[in-house]
C-alpha cells in the first residue's frame, strides 16, 4: 500500500471509530438514552462501558489530526486538528457521575473547543472543495445542532449526535474523495 494514502484512510477510520463507539456504547448501557444523554456520559468515571467510548474518543482524536496533514487550506487543517486534539482532551477529562468538579469543567471546555473545530471545518474548507454550498450547509447545520445540544437538555444527545455525525460523515466523504482522486483538499 502507498503510505501517502494512510492519512486519508485515517480520515475515514477516525470518524467511523467515534460513531461506532457511541453506537456500541449506547447499545451496551442499560437505561441509556441517546436522545437525552450526551456521548460523554458513555465514558464517565465508573461507567461499565467507559473503555468503549474512550477508545472512540482516542481513535478520533489521534486519527483526525493525521488526516488533517493532507488538508488545504491551512484553516481547514487547523480546524480539523483542533477538533481531534480537543477530543483527546475530552478522553483525558472524563465526566464525574455527580458533576461540578474541576475535571467536569475541563471536560466541557475541551468539548466546546472540539465542537468549534468540528463545525468550522466544513465552513473553512468550503471554498477549496467542489460543491462549496454542501460544505457550508453541513457546517451551518452542525453548528446549529451543537448549540442546540447545549440549550435543549431534553434532547442534548440527539442534537449532539446530529451535529457531530454530520461533520464525521463530511470528514469521511472528503477522505474517500481524496483517496479516489489522489489529491489534497
Amino acid at each position: 500500500m502507498d503510505r501517502s494514502r494512510l492519512p486519508l484512510l485515517a480520515g475515514v477510520a477516525g470518524p467511523a471509530a467515534f460513531v461506532g463507539a457511541w453506537a456500541l456504547g449506547g447499545a451496551l448501557r442499560t437505561g441509556y438514552s441517546p436522545v437525552e444523554q450526551t456521548i460523554s456520559r458513555l465514558a464517565e468515571q465508573g461507567s461499565s462501558d467507559r473503555g468503549v467510548m474512550t477508545a472512540g474518543f482516542v481513535a478520533f482524536g489521534a486519527l483526525v489530526p493525521v488526516f488533517a496533514t493532507r488538508l488545504q487550506p491551512r484553516a481547514l487543517r487547523l480546524s480539523a486538528t483542533t477538533s481531534g486534539l480537543a477530543t483527546l482532551a475530552v478522553a483525558l477529562t472524563p465526566l464525574t457521575p455527580d458533576g461540578g468538579t474541576t475535571l467536569d469543567a475541563l471536560h466541557y471546555v475541551s468539548a466546546a473547543v472540539g465542537y468549534a473545530g468540528q463545525a468550522a471545518s466544513p465552513l473553512v474548507g468550503a471554498s477549496a472543495l467542489p460543491h462549496p454550498a454542501v460544505s457550508r450547509t453541513v457546517g451551518a447545520l452542525a453548528g446549529a445542532s451543537l448549540v442546540a445540544s447545549l440549550v435543549d437538555s431534553d434532547r442534548a444527545g440527539l442534537w449532539q449526535r446530529l451535529g457531530l455525525g454530520l461533520v464525521d460523515a463530511w470528514f469521511a466523504v472528503l477522505a474517500l474523495r481524496l483517496l479516489q482522486t489522489g489529491s489534497r483538499a
